[in-house]
C-alpha cells in the first residue's frame, strides 16, 4: 500500500522544516510527498527540497501556485496529482507524532469500504507546547458524536456538524477521483468527509497522532469559544448565515446526484431533507414571536438534532434579531 503526503504551504518557512521532519523519519516513510506551495515569498520551498534530499526514498513533487489557488483548491490539487494508494492531509505549521502513518495505513487495510480516516490532534501553542486539551475536546464533541464517528456511522454526525480536521485525515486516492471540485462555500477536509461518509464509510481513531499547532495565523485553527462568545452568536443577524448554510446544503445534494449510484437512496433522502431544514430555518418570520412556533414544532419532531447543532441552533433561531434586509 503506496502512501502519498499532500502538504500545502504558503509563507510557511517558520515552522515547515519541523513538520516535514516529522514526516519524513515516520515509519513507514511515505513514498512520496507532494508539495502544493501557494505563492510563497519565503524559503519554505527551499527547506522542503533540502529536508527530501537529506531523506532519499520519498519521492518529492512540486507544484508552484502563482498566483495562488487558495486552501480549499491547493489541497485538491495536490491530492489529484498524488500516486499513492493513501493520501494523507498535512498542513505546514504542525507536527506528526511517532506512529502516525502506521496507525492510518492500519485503519485503511482494516476495512476496504473506508474511505477515509482521521484522529484526534493535541493542541499545542507556537512554542510547541502543549495547550493542555485535544482537538476533539476544543470542538466539544459529544461522547455520541465519537462513538459514530468511530464505528462507521459518520454519515448521521456529519449532517448535523463537520467534526473532521484535514491536519489529521487521510484518504483513499480514489475518493479523490468523484469527490472534487470542493462545493460552494466548503472547505476541503470538510468536503471530503462528507462525500466519503456518503459513498462509503469514515473512521475516527479516538487517539491523538499529531500536534496541531495554534500561533495565531492558523487559516482555521480549534478553539473552544468562551461563553461570552457563545451568547455573542446567539445574538447576531440571522442574514447572510441562513443563506449561507442553505447554499452549502444544496452544493452537498448537488454532489450526491451527480455521484449516483455510488450513494446509497436513504442517504440521498437525509441530505435532501437537510436541504429542506435549512430553507425553512433561513425562511423563519423576522419577528421573534412569529418563528417561535414553527421553530419549537421543528425541534419536537427532532430536525435540530439530526440536521444542525441541537438546542444550540434552536436558541439561536428564537433569540437571534432580525437581519437588516428584514427591517428594510
Amino acid at each position: 500500500m503506496r502512501i502519498s503526503v499532500a502538504l500545502c504551504t504558503h509563507d510557511g518557512a517558520g515552522f515547515v522544516e519541523q513538520q516535514v521532519r516529522s514526516i519524513l523519519t515516520q515509519d513507514p516513510r511515505p513514498d512520496e510527498l507532494v508539495l502544493g506551495d501557494d505563492a510563497s515569498r519565503d524559503d519554505t520551498v527551499a527547506i522542503v527540497e533540502r529536508l527530501a534530499g537529506e531523506h532519499p526514498g520519498t519521492t518529492l513533487v512540486v507544484r508552484r501556485h502563482d498566483p495562488p489557488l487558495g486552501v480549499a483548491a491547493n489541497f485538491a490539487d495536490a491530492t489529484a496529482h498524488a500516486t499513492g494508494d493513501i493520501v494523507v492531509l498535512s498542513d505546514q505549521d504542525d507536527v506528526w507524532l511517532p506512529g502516525k502513518l502506521a496507525a492510518l495505513r492500519d485503519a485503511f487495510a482494516a476495512d476496504p469500504e473506508v474511505l477515509l480516516v482521521h484522529s484526534d490532534a493535541r493542541l499545542v501553542g507556537a512554542d510547541g507546547l502543549p495547550l493542555g486539551r485535544n482537538l476533539l475536546d476544543a470542538l466539544e464533541a459529544s461522547p455520541a458524536e465519537r462513538s459514530g464517528l468511530a464505528g462507521g456511522g459518520g454519515f448521521e454526525v456529519l449532517l448535523r456538524r463537520n467534526l473532521v480536521t484535514g491536519m489529521t485525515a487521510a484518504i483513499r486516492r480514489e475518493l479523490a477521483d468523484f469527490a472534487f471540485p470542493v462545493g460552494e462555500g466548503w472547505i476541503h477536509d470538510e468536503w471530503l468527509a462528507a462525500i466519503a461518509a456518503a459513498t462509503g464509510r469514515i473512521r475516527l481513531l479516538p487517539v491523538a497522532l499529531a500536534d496541531y499547532r495554534q500561533h495565531g495565523g492558523n487559516q482555521i485553527g480549534a478553539r473552544r469559544l468562551t461563553r461570552r462568545e457563545q451568547l455573542a452568536r446567539l445574538r447576531e443577524p440571522r442574514e447572510p448565515r441562513a443563506s449561507r448554510q442553505l447554499e452549502r446544503a444544496e452544493s452537498y445534494v448537488a454532489a450526491l446526484e451527480r455521484l449516483g449510484e455510488r450513494v446509497p437512496a436513504d442517504r440521498l433522502a437525509a441530505a435532501r431533507a437537510r436541504v429542506a431544514h435549512r430553507r425553512r430555518r433561513r425562511d423563519l418570520p423576522q419577528n421573534r414571536i412569529a418563528r417561535a412556533p414553527r421553530v419549537l414544532f421543528r425541534a419536537a419532531l427532532g430536525e435540530y438534532s439530526r440536521f444542525s447543532y441541537g438546542l444550540r441552533d434552536v436558541l439561536r433561531d428564537l433569540l437571534q434579531p432580525p437581519s437588516q434586509a428584514g427591517l428594510r
